[in-house]
């Protein structure tokens, strides 16, 4: 049986990188903390990319290495397949996740919390901003194992409708 970690300590985890990187280390430079951020994720995807293909041959296509991702390394990470994946044939993924667990606990409605402090628009681009904050992680997490798999590329993530993710791999040439 594999090491494991258990999910909550890795929320937690996520959670308090996001908020120390984002209020302590960059406070007032959220792009210099989204790119630490991603670039904590690029590492972790990187290693655990070489530890779930130690024993497979090297992978013959981009499409091959998608699917991998898709199935093998997002059920070990999050004990279920990616939801859906779309490609135009031209370099480009979109990998579909309709519950992403790392953003099912956080909201945009500001009808959730106490708002007396600020006005609901606010309240929501704060709680907007806090999602996207989160999704660099696991962008940086798939542009690494990505990588460690001879695929350059780039990942963005659209969460405009929360908890759902969808994740935009783009092939570099």
């Amino acid at each position: 049986m594999g090491r494991e970690v258990s999910e909550s300590c890795v929320d937690s985890l996520l959670t308090e990188i996001v908020s120390t990187y984002n209020n302590r280390f960059y406070a007032n430079k959220p792009e210099l903390a989204a790119r630490r951020i991603e670039a904590i994720g690029y590492q972790v995807g990187h290693q655990l990319s070489e530890r779930y293909t130690m024993e497979r041959p090297r992978f013959s296509d981009h499409l091959e290495a998608i699917k991998f991702i898709c199935k093998d390394f997002w059920s070990e990470l999050f004990k279920k397949q990616i939801d859906n994946l779309k490609t135009n044939h031209r370099g480009t993924f979109v990998l579909q996740d309709n519950r992403f667990r790392w953003l099912s606990r956080i909201s945009t409605d500001p009808s959730v919390e106490n708002t007396e402090s600020q006005d609901p628009s606010a309240a929501a681009e704060s709680k907007a901003s806090l999602a996207t904050m989160h999704v660099y992680f696991p962008c940086g997490i798939i542009r690494g194992a990505l990588s460690n798999l001879g695929i350059p590329c780039a990942v963005s993530a659209d969460i405009s409708n929360l908890p759902a993710c969808s994740f935009v791999v783009r092939i570099k040439a």
